[in-house]
């Protein structure tokens, strides 16, 4: 394995790479002795807090990121930007400009380490919203191709401070509440979201079913190499979701979130529809694309965070996610490539995940977790949909038993979290899950909309190739 390591990377990501390149290099494969019972991953993660057996770098390296994290160590160090780091800022400007700043925004955001959040919200404010309300006002192609740009390149920073203000109910102090409450609603149409839809279905559908049978953006159903899968996937997403997750939540006997979540989508297209009737030009680019680019990325990012799926314990959060050390998703989008650490617990904080993971090293090593460095989810996706699985090989950073295994042995083993999961799979794989009774892939809103795509086929006489007709070719292919 080639251990060149981005040099814009994060300090945290920095350090979690040597040492994992570290255990490389020794021939680390466990703390535990060959005499020893050793727990399952989720115990072991459960007490990482508490494992002092740990080798010496990283005894070094906890330490060193624990410092970086605390407000009364030498070596604290807010995130005031995602760009530059505080070695990046002139001294000059750093002194009377930066730390000042952050010094003030400390007392207004909820963790002095924050200060990120309050400068990207004054980012979408002041430089968003006027710029969106100037183009309803006079708008020329050139100001609304550059405003949708703009919104496309933030739509990840702002979809992840979001993704922690809804884990965490707000980032900022309580004395700042109105802000906190505020500005999601006035940022969310702009930058791509409908009012509250992320957190209905992150929140309290994601992460309740957490990628499993009755999960709307599960991938366990589909081949997760295949254009077409992954088409009719991001497809679904975007034609169906507004209507798939209050009928989700109404089989759910949750009334409530049902009627919530259809009128949250309903208002939020009532005011794209409102909008769009004021000034339509305006609106396709200050509402329309960013909300179409946002779904379909979200999807996307989703698709490499879940493609990679074990064959044997799909439902076990070490295998059915994964942990990129990379600078999109952790610089940029708060340290997001720290997935399986998310899901193992939705409100740690973000700047302790490299902690954690570190600290927890020994539980992805039980649990056979993927971890990989210098590439981000979208690449992920993409180099998953070319079949380059020589490529996914040398940006794997082996852990536990996969140390010693040669790139062709990686690629041949990512190819196999790939597949997709038949009926039959689900029902003995998922047993606990109410979807494992069901013979039923999708849901009966979903029956239609295969409808509806059958009769654009007969129309075009485009054929598509979708899960349910792979599972009709490959039968028909058995019968001859």
């Amino acid at each position: 394995m080639a251990s060149k390591i981005h040099p814009y990377l994060t300090e945290p990501d920095l350090v979690v790479l040597r040492s994992l390149f570290e255990d490389t290099t020794k021939d680390i494969r466990t703390s535990y002795k060959a005499q020893d019972r050793v727990p399952g991953p989720e115990a072991i993660d459960a007490i990482a807090d508490e494992f002092s057996d740990l080798p010496h770098h990283d005894d070094i390296a906890i330490q060193q990121l624990k410092g970086l994290n605390n407000p009364e160590d030498p070596n604290f160090r807010p995130t005031v930007f995602v760009t530059w780091d505080d070695k990046d800022i002139p001294q000059v400007l750093n002194r009377y400009v930066v730390r000042p700043y952050a010094r003030l925004a400390a007392r207004i955001v909820r963790h002095p380490t924050d200060v990120v959040f309050l400068t990207h919200i004054l980012l979408y404010l002041f430089v968003n919203l006027p710029s969106a309300v100037w183009l309803f006002y006079s708008f020329t192609y050139v100001h609304g191709v550059a405003h949708a740009a703009f919104t496309f390149w933030c739509a990840g920073s702002f979809t992840l401070m979001l993704h922690n203000h809804i884990h965490n109910n707000g980032i900022l102090s309580r004395s700042w509440f109105w802000l906190d409450f505020a500005f999601p609603y006035i940022a969310e149409p702009l930058m791509g979201h409908t009012w509250d839809s992320y957190y209905y279905h992150h929140v309290k559908h994601h992460h309740v079913e957490s990628n499993g049978p009755d999960d709307l953006s599960s991938t366990i159903r589909y081949q997760r190499d295949d254009i077409f899968h992954f088409l009719h996937y991001v497809g679904r997403f975007l034609l169906f979701v507004w209507i798939e997750l209050p009928l989700y939540f109404a089989r759910r006997n949750k009334m409530r979130l049902a009627i919530r979540v259809f009128l949250s989508e309903l208002v939020s297209f009532a005011f794209m529809y409102l909008m769009t009737k004021i000034n339509p030009r305006a609106a396709t680019f200050v509402l329309i694309i960013p909300f179409t680019l946002l779904r379909m990325g979200l999807m996307v990012g989703n698709w490499g965070q879940h493609a990679l799926v074990d064959e044997i314990e799909p439902d076990s959060d070490f295998r059915s996610s994964i942990t990129l050390v990379d600078v999109p998703s952790n610089r940029f989008c708060f340290n997001d490539g720290y997935h399986t650490a998310h899901h193992l617990n939705p409100r740690r904080h973000w700047r302790e995940q490299p902690v954690h993971f570190l600290q927890s090293k020994e539980a992805y090593r039980q649990g056979r977790a993927l971890v990989f460095y210098n590439i981000d989810y979208l690449m992920m996706t993409v180099k998953l949909l070319q079949k380059d699985y020589m490529y996914l090989a040398s940006c794997l950073v082996p852990m536990g038993d996969q140390i010693g295994m040669t790139q062709e042995e990686i690629a041949a083993m990512l190819r196999t979290k790939t597949r997709k999961f038949t009926e039959e799979d689900i029902q003995k794989k998922f047993s606990g899950n109410t979807a494992a009774t069901s013979k039923r892939p999708f849901s009966a809103f979903s029956t239609a909309a295969q409808s509806l795509r059958d009769l654009t086929e007969r129309i075009s006489g485009v054929i598509y190739v979708g899960p349910r007709r792979v599972n009709a070719e490959i039968s028909s292919r058995k019968t001859d």
